[in-house]
């Protein structure tokens, strides 16, 4: 296959949902009708036989939830599809962001029950901050849901994006009976069932066909002709353009849990979704098509097998063909750099690549030269654009609980940070160093993952801290000035770039009153 051919038949996704919308658990099912793997096991917290495919680190098993990306690649219907799972949970919310960086179109799981939530509404502006495809499914239809006309208003109006529903449910809860595909033409029929993969369909071509009534009653069957009438006036058919360019999102109906109307949201996403898409550089647009190898790293993970040191950053293909062993330049060091070790993923269980195209997610070991971030291309120098790092919420002083494992706290606080599970701010004064985090839940992880992945103990003191800012100044004499009066209150960041580490919103505010040639920045980019 050539290029062209190879570009065609790829679909790179991500699944995003607030908290327990059954993200993990479609992520699961869309594979199981993959045929990637061959049981479902259920997340069950505390009472787990079996882990969800794409959960495994040892605190998601402990938790039922996911707190790091997951990546799946597998076939269907001769098109191979790259899945990316993220994490639902508000306080990983900067690893969901940087995952949508890699990805040409979305799927977005919303719970019947409760509709739009907070942590939707925030992926979604990142979505349209790329005019990412959205397509939705809408989950748990075997539980008492809202109506589904007042959910698809509730989309409309709390997400700002138009909807298309491509089928639609016949009842819902205890009288549940299926649901009816506009796009196939067809009658899904519900049969409760977490183990078997659900097919039983009845084709209807005409909707006033008496087949229905005979399948879910004449009530049901009546229902369903008037809002399928009135689906059809209300909601215009689904233009293409409009769906690739993030204006319209087609939805779908389903019982993830059951494995109902999976199928038919994963046979209109290979149908629909957008082919491996162009990604601009600081320079220009790099299509998939170009014959020269180029991909950027948009996560970093250590310890994914605890028996082996191993780090492995996760590279998406952009243009061209990666092969394994060929040299590749790196842009930020500019030097080559080999990789005799690449993988794919089916979650942990990992498989050596020789050869990846683009859309493609491939996983590099890596001995400590790459970061989030950096671009590896074959042909011209150049950076991707689009992965900040946004100033966190919280604020924590790291204290070592064990002066023998100094060494293996600073490594190990060093590893997660190149991660991104958070931030580590350096104080220039003294050697305090700060860990800043999206939500309270990153501290206990990085607690586990230090005592369980690299022996290293430690507390987190809390600081009253309101923000970190990023600085610049163009005039070098301003910018001595600025740091020499407020050297107690400066840091580094990873990457050794100044931070300021304002403690108050009244204080940031006075100190930008003060100081006008300095440029404060609320994110790493710029």
């Amino acid at each position: 296959m050539n290029l062209e051919q190879q570009i065609a038949r790829r679909r790179t996704f991500g699944i995003i949902s607030h908290p327990d919308a059954g993200k993990t658990t479609l992520t699961e099912k869309l594979l199981l009708f993959g045929g990637a793997i061959k049981t479902a096991g259920a997340v069950k917290s505390n009472k787990i036989t079996k882990h969800a495919a794409s959960d495994f680190m040892e605190i998601e098993k402990q938790r039922g939830i996911s707190v790091a990306t997951s990546v799946m690649g597998f076939e269907y219907k001769d098109v191979k599809i790259n899945l990316l799972d993220t994490p639902g949970h508000k306080d990983f919310a900067e690893d969901t962001y940087r995952t949508l960086t890699a990805v040409d179109s979305v799927i977005m799981v919303i719970d019947c029950v409760k509709g739009v939530e907070e942590q939707t509404e925030k992926l979604m502006e990142v979505c349209r901050m790329r005019n990412t495809p959205v397509l939705v499914f809408i989950n748990k239809l075997d539980r008492e849901g809202r109506d589904p006309f007042e959910l698809l208003d509730e989309i409309e109006e709390k997400l700002n994006i138009r909807v298309k529903p491509m089928s639609w449910p016949i009842s819902m809860g205890k009288t549940f009976k299926g649901v009816y595909s506009m796009y196939e033409k067809n009658l899904l029929l519900f049969q409760p069932s977490r183990r078997e993969l659900q097919d039983d369909v009845v084709s209807i071509n005409d909707i006033e066909d008496s087949i229905l009534d005979d399948q879910v009653g004449e009530s049901l069957a009546n229902e369903l002709r008037e809002d399928v009438e009135m689906v059809s006036e209300v909601y215009p058919d689904l233009q293409l353009e409009e769906y690739l360019n993030g204006e319209v999102a087609p939805v779908f109906f389903g019982s993830a849990v059951n494995n109902f109307g999976v199928r038919e949201l994963l046979d209109c996403f290979i149908d629909i979704a957008p082919v491996p898409q162009g990604r601009e550089t600081e320079q220009r647009l790099i299509v998939p098509t170009e014959d020269k190898f180029s991909g950027f790293v948009f996560k970093i993970h250590a310890n994914m097998d605890p028996k082996h040191r191993n780090r492995i950053a996760f590279v998406r293909v952009c243009s061209g063909k990666f092969e394994r062993g060929k040299p590749y330049s790196h842009s930020r060091q500019d030097k080559k750099l080999k990789f005799s070790n690449a993988t794919a993923f089916m979650a942990q269980d990992k498989e050596t690549v020789d050869e990846a195209w683009p859309g493609d997610i491939v996983g590099l070991y890596d001995t400590g030269n790459l970061k989030i971030g950096d671009t590896l291309t074959e042909g011209e120098k150049g950076i991707f654009k689009g992965i900040p790092s946004f100033s966190p919420e919280l604020f924590k002083e790291v204290v070592n609980m064990d002066a023998m494992k100094t060494k293996q706290l600073e490594k190990g606080l060093q590893q997660l940070m190149e991660e991104g599970v958070a931030q580590l701010f350096s104080y220039e004064l003294g050697s305090r160093k700060v860990v800043g985090t999206v939500g309270a839940l990153q501290f206990e992880v990085i607690q586990h993952r230090l005592k369980h992945e690299y022996g290293a103990t430690c507390k987190f003191v809390p600081m009253n801290l309101f923000k970190a800012c990023w600085f610049s100044c163009e005039d070098p004499k301003k910018l001595k000035e600025f740091m020499d009066s407020k050297y107690r209150h400066i840091a580094r960041d990873k990457d050794g770039k100044l931070v300021f580490m304002a403690e108050s919103k009244a204080w940031l505010q006075m100190v930008q009153d003060n100081f006008p040639a300095i440029k404060f920045h609320f994110t790493s980019e710029f």
